[in-house]
């Protein structure tokens, strides 16, 4: 994958897949490009999707100063810039979602559309206690259990299927693989609690779609719906049934794509510019 020096003093991995407007890809904690798995060409059908890997993670430098959402925005404005785009649909999920709440609002002209997929604005009790829990094995750097904690992010049903542990194996690659990269995924556990934006969010001027499964226990969709109903003009879908987890984007990607697509199709570039 190519990799780019950025304004903000990393080299950030990335990948380009497609054509079209650009949409820019905003990944969770702990993951790297391939956890994005069926998005990429679903999406790839109409846009130029761009994914990178957040700092410290996958192929990406980590760099100096410390790791907080606000930092991670400066990151993916500055690789905008980098790969000379100076607008773009941007999608985020989860840690990717407050991400770009901060990139919305830092850099409202790089952002034509925001889809902020699992968000939230400000962690409560429920959601930091789950996320205080994930962040755990990472500290003592226990991968085993940060994988099996990692199931909370998946449905039951998904969690029941036979096939579970041969489907999770090709995506082991996009998790933290050095001692190095858990303690990024520490940070971003930290960045993700201290996250909070919920008051400035009116100031959101891009249209924006804030998708949420209603099985999803790290970003409940309490939190998503209070995101949506912040931010002036938002559109809220929640995904219901079998697979509406946290990773709706692995267990349902068809569907997830679809509300995506169908949601940028009404804003273009030039329409939004």
């Amino acid at each position: 994958m190519p990799q780019t020096p950025v304004r903000t003093g990393v080299t950030l991995n990335y990948e380009i897949t497609g054509e079209g407007d650009p949409l820019l890809l905003i990944m969770g904690t702990s993951g790297s490009i391939p956890l994005w798995v069926e998005m990429i060409p679903r999406l790839a059908e109409q846009y130029r999707v761009i994914a990178f890997d957040n700092r410290g993670l996958g192929g990406s430098e980590r760099g100096d100063g410390a790791i907080s959402v606000g930092s991670l925005a400066e990151d993916a404005s500055a690789l905008l810039t980098a790969l000379d785009v100076p607008r773009a649909h941007v999608m985020g999920w989860s840690l990717g979602s407050a991400v770009l709440q901060e990139l919305a609002l830092a850099h409202p002209e790089q952002v034509a559309t925001a889809v902020m997929y699992a968000s939230w604005g400000r962690c409560d009790g429920f959601q930091r206690s789950v996320l205080s829990a994930l962040r755990y094995p990472y500290v003592h750097r226990d991968m085993e259990t940060a994988l099996a904690t990692a199931g909370l992010a998946f449905s039951p049903q998904l969690l029941d299927h036979p096939d579970f542990a041969a489907m999770l194996e090709p995506m082991l690659p996009a998790f933290p693989q050095t001692d190095e990269q858990m303690q990024v995924t520490v940070e971003q556990w930290d960045a993700d609690l201290a996250h909070d934006t919920l008051d400035r969010l009116g100031d959101i001027t891009a249209p924006t779609l804030v998708i949420v499964g209603e099985q999803d226990l790290l970003t409940p969709p309490w939190q998503a719906k209070a995101v949506a109903d912040a931010i002036p003009g938002a559109q809220f879908e929640l995904l219901t049934g079998p697979g509406s987890s946290h990773g709706v984007h692995i267990e349902r990607p068809e569907d997830l794509a679809r509300l995506v697509t169908g949601f940028l199709s009404r804003h273009t570039l030039l329409q939004s510019s």
